[in-house]
């Protein structure tokens, strides 16, 4: 079995082969275009080998090489920066380069083996992440907006301010509007109204986005909806960032993936676990606000919790074997629904 490493660029990519002892066998560079692409499969398959392909998972830098390759049919790990850096500085060649870098990339990939995970292309759960990413981008520059209005507003008149998390309300909106339109139209109140129109604008999307991820969610898995907690955005949060639960051989898989599985920080006579620092962090907290929303609502939950305190853990320690229970009703879920419908209707 041959490793190929890669390390994807957005104008080239440098692949290094490596034998199952880390050895370097060959490596090339190619473009990153479709010409490339093909170049690098063709050279690739001449090396006279069983083949699998390493990425650096370096988001959308190595999507469309991703997506190429197991389109094709090819097996593809993500390794993730960290490990490759691990690899690089455990090397004996020393410096940096884009072929030092691939090379490290298809060691890390053969030192971690069984715990990485196979690269899948599910389109339905790739519009989700993209539609996901940007609805949270538009609520993170409405909330600077919101910030930098609010001091122009505390500048022109004591109380003239909204009440907190109030401007997403149209009618909030509405009368600060007419309120400001009434005043003399000085630069700083002209400046003011673009941010509250600016707000408003972003708002009215942000929802209409909310509205589609919702109905893409529910046609994805309706079942995801029967469990306590989850609503449509962390659905599709959940949906996006799995991105195909048929990719994690077990729920032990996805809970490292997420970094909801406890790491052992245990010493002599004390037995006790740590919380995982690592792993997927949008995954994580959306896991982590399913168990919050259950230990508040969900009896279930409750009892769960009340018994890990019994036995002499933490608050945040209960949370975090709730959030590892969560993990395996959401793979079973997700693997229990079938192929999801993939049609790309936002409607």
């Amino acid at each position: 079995m041959i490793t190929i490493g890669i390390d994807p660029h957005k104008a080239t990519n440098t692949a290094v082969a490596a034998s199952e002892l880390g050895r370097q066998l060959a490596e090339i560079t190619v473009a990153a275009n479709e010409a490339g692409q093909q170049e690098l499969l063709a050279w690739a398959h001449g090396l006279g080998a069983e083949i699998r392909f390493a990425l650096e998972d370096c988001r959308h830098v190595n999507g469309r090489l991703e997506r190429f390759l197991v389109g094709g049919g090819e097996p593809v790990l993500r390794v993730g920066p960290r490990l490759m850096a691990g690899a690089r500085k455990g090397a004996r060649t020393r410096g940096k380069s884009d072929a030092i870098d691939a090379l490290a990339i298809a060691r890390a990939a053969l030192r971690e083996g069984a715990a990485l995970h196979l690269a899948s292309h599910d389109e339905a759960a790739r519009e989700m992440k993209l539609l996901v990413d940007h609805r949270d981008a538009l609520v993170s520059e409405r909330t600077g907006l919101a910030s930098r209005l609010r001091w122009h507003l505390h500048d022109l008149e004591a109380g003239l301010e909204p009440a907190a998390r109030s401007l997403d309300q149209a009618s909030v909106r509405r009368s600060l509007s007419q309120r400001l339109a009434r005043r003399e139209q000085t630069v700083q109140v002209r400046i003011a109204r673009d941010l509250l129109a600016r707000i408003g604008d972003l708002t009215r999307r942000e929802r209409q986005l909310a509205s589609e991820i919702g109905k893409r969610a529910k046609r994805y898995c309706p079942a995801l909806f029967e469990v306590p907690g989850v609503a449509s955005l962390t659905a599709g949060k959940l949906i996006g960032e799995i991105a195909g639960a048929n990719r994690f051989a077990s729920d032990a898989q996805l809970a490292h993936f997420a970094g909801c599985a406890p790491i052992p920080a245990s010493s002599g006579r004390t037995e006790r676990h740590r919380f995982d620092r690592h792993g997927n962090r949008q995954l994580n907290a959306a896991f982590y606000r399913i168990a919050l929303t259950q230990a508040r609502v969900h009896p279930g939950a409750r009892a769960y919790l009340a018994k890990k305190r019994e036995e002499g853990k933490s608050t945040a320690e209960a949370l975090r074997c709730l959030k590892r229970l969560l993990v395996r009703v959401v793979w079973r879920t997700l693997r229990s629904a079938g192929e999801p419908c993939l049609s790309p209707s936002p409607s």
